[in-house]
């Protein structure tokens, strides 16, 4: 049987936490870095081109996974046009990548890291001025779209199972007697599951989406086959009673002879 579903009222579902700040540096066509504690966002003249988190695979990982690109292709890329912030249009003009297999895993990566930069947050934004992203302008993104997309996403994963706790912590296999049958995705997401490692690690090893690893593993967590690893109990307070230790005694012997040692050394 799969666990019991979390209460949460659908009013609970975090539906605030895209940037206000946000809107305002697209009404303004600004170009520069929104930076959030989630991420970055890159925007050139108020649209997205870029997004990065701490939370999700790079471009450069979703490439290579997908056998779009070598390593070394994205090495030589970013060395030759990084400088002029022309990565992309040096990866098709050189014929490494097609233009729209670019664009794909573009936009895939985009979507992806800007589902946790913009994610609820208490630490102030900050936009810092300047140049656009040195990838350049692959496929710029409304920024009303990237918000559109951003909430589709949080309403997905609660419909799925509510508790967001799976997303973060350390992953176990939930005890039962029969696993359910699962997808051979959902099966290599199982099969990283070790008490340690979180959607994001198992995201970065596979050269997945992170956003999709969520999927993967509250769809086990709603089937009863993951869980989030409970966390450790605080240690107890314990009193510490001073051990007595027992008396000691000089021996008169002992003294008078070292008083000897002494004068016979004083001579």
């Amino acid at each position: 049987m799969p666990p019991p579903l979390p209460v949460r009222r659908r009013t609970e579902i975090p539906s605030v936490g895209v940037s206000p700040m946000l809107s305002r540096l697209a009404a303004e066509r600004a170009t520069g870095v929104l930076m959030r504690e989630g991420g970055m966002l890159h925007l050139l003249e108020g649209q997205v081109v870029y997004a990065e988190s701490h939370a999700t695979p790079g471009l450069d990982v979703l490439l290579v996974a997908r056998g779009a690109l070598d390593e070394e292709g994205w090495r030589e890329a970013v060395a030759e046009a990084g400088a002029h912030r022309l990565v992309g249009r040096f990866l098709v003009d050189s014929g490494r990548i097609g233009q729209g297999a670019l664009e794909l895993c573009h936009l895939g990566a985009l979507y992806d890291a800007a589902y946790f930069v913009l994610g609820p947050s208490s630490a102030p934004a900050r936009f810092r001025y300047g140049d656009g992203h040195w990838l350049g302008p692959v496929r710029p993104v409304p920024v009303a779209a990237v918000e559109r997309e951003t909430l589709r996403r949080r309403e997905l994963l609660h419909r799925i199972w509510p508790d967001p706790e799976t997303d973060r912590a350390p992953l176990v296999r939930a005890a039962r007697r029969a696993a359910p049958a699962v997808t051979s995705r959902q099966g290599a997401v199982l099969d990283r599951i070790d008490g340690v490692r979180t959607a994001t690690d198992i995201s970065r090893e596979l050269g997945r989406p992170a956003f999709h690893t969520l999927v993967d593993v509250r769809r086990l967590a709603a089937a009863g086959v993951v869980a989030a690893r409970p966390a450790a109990p605080a240690p107890r307070a314990e009193t510490l009673v001073p051990t007595a230790q027992p008396a000691t005694f000089a021996d008169p012997h002992i003294t008078l002879l070292k008083r000897l040692r002494d004068a016979l050394e004083a001579l």
